[in-house]
């Protein structure tokens, strides 16, 4: 299937753009970016879109400004307004992980232009490969169902829409559409840095699964994240409603009537809800909460990320900021 007429199959099969919509794309100058970048174009008359261009410059290499030049004449070329931003300089120096950090910046710079805009949604350029270092990289630190569903084409973060219309393209289809139309691409150095996690399961092991285990691998993980994300959402839309009754407090005799699954699900829909987002909440910290739950003293207290304590008091258990 041509590359723009599978882009256009995926925008349908997710509901990822409707007519009139404001989208905000995130280009960083690299080939997936571009892709998506002029894949938008190509949708622009057809569903009257208004397109935006966001580039934030990390500052993590040298010639990072080289890449915010480059985007603003591609915003030039086709006259597309472009909003360019640096990271704040505490950045480079975070002692956690440098990809996580460098995710978050860029999250928190594209939710806050997305609401000063008003945009519709946030189109990224994940794609196909993606996905399957994504299921990878999860399956080796750890993960559970939701973990495993890996990226989602459409994503509610932080209240915005988060769209990835690449995700069923592969990073070669995408060269090769770029190569078709005469685009060239900035290339980021680090990507072959293994220094980053990501890097190694892209460079190393997944073409060793490849080559040694199954050719067909990229597909594996990706079917693996299709299956998953469709049992967890069906299990996510019963545990909303379960939860429906819940605010910042549970009554524990209603939580046991409901399937385990359902329950732990239930205990992070109300975390979700007090948090706004479950990310740094991890299968260790929902054991605690369940033998909090099952076997300790009324009064016992579980410190959970974000400043968040859960009280077993009788029969509830009542979440409430530290």
């Amino acid at each position: 299937m041509p590359f723009i007429q599978k882009f256009k199959f995926t925008v349908k099969k997710y509901g990822l753009i409707q007519k009139n919509d404001a989208v905000l794309a995130g280009v960083s100058g690299g080939p997936d970016s571009l892709a998506l970048l002029y894949a938008l174009c190509c949708l622009k008359n057809e569903y009257s879109l208004k397109i935006y261009i966001a580039h934030l410059d990390h500052g993590l290499r040298k010639d990072s400004s080289s890449d915010a030049l480059f985007v603003k004449s591609i915003a030039e070329k086709l006259k597309l307004p472009a909003i360019i931003c640096k990271a704040h300089p505490s950045l480079s120096a975070n002692k956690g992980s440098l990809e996580e950090a460098a995710r978050n910046a860029r999250i928190d710079f594209l939710c806050k232009l997305s609401r000063k805009l008003k945009a519709d949604k946030i189109a990224l350029g994940h794609n196909f490969n993606d996905q399957a270092e994504t299921v990878l990289m999860r399956l080796i630190r750890g993960t559970g169902l939701y973990g495993l569903s890996g990226i989602w084409a459409k994503r509610k973060i932080c209240g915005c829409v988060f769209i990835r219309p690449l995700l069923e393209i592969s990073r070669k289809e995408i060269e090769l559409y770029l190569r078709n139309k005469n685009i060239s691409a900035r290339i980021d150095p680090t990507n072959k840095e293994e220094m980053f996690f990501r890097n190694k399961i892209r460079n190393k092991l997944l073409p060793l699964l490849m080559k040694e285990y199954n050719v067909n691998m990229l597909e594996i993980l990706n079917n693996l994240a299709d299956t998953a994300s469709m049992d967890y959402d069906y299990l996510y839309c019963q545990a909303r409603k379960a939860a429906r009754s819940f605010n910042n407090s549970i009554d524990l005799k209603k939580l046991a009537k409901l399937h385990p699954a359902i329950q732990r699900l239930v205990l992070r829909t109300v975390l979700s809800r007090l948090s706004g987002n479950t990310r740094r909440l991890n299968l260790q910290h929902i054991k605690e909460l369940e033998d909090l739950i099952q076997n300790r003293p009324s009064n016992s207290v579980v410190d959970l990320p974000k400043r968040i304590s859960a009280l077993k008091s009788g029969n509830f258990l009542k979440f409430r900021r530290r």
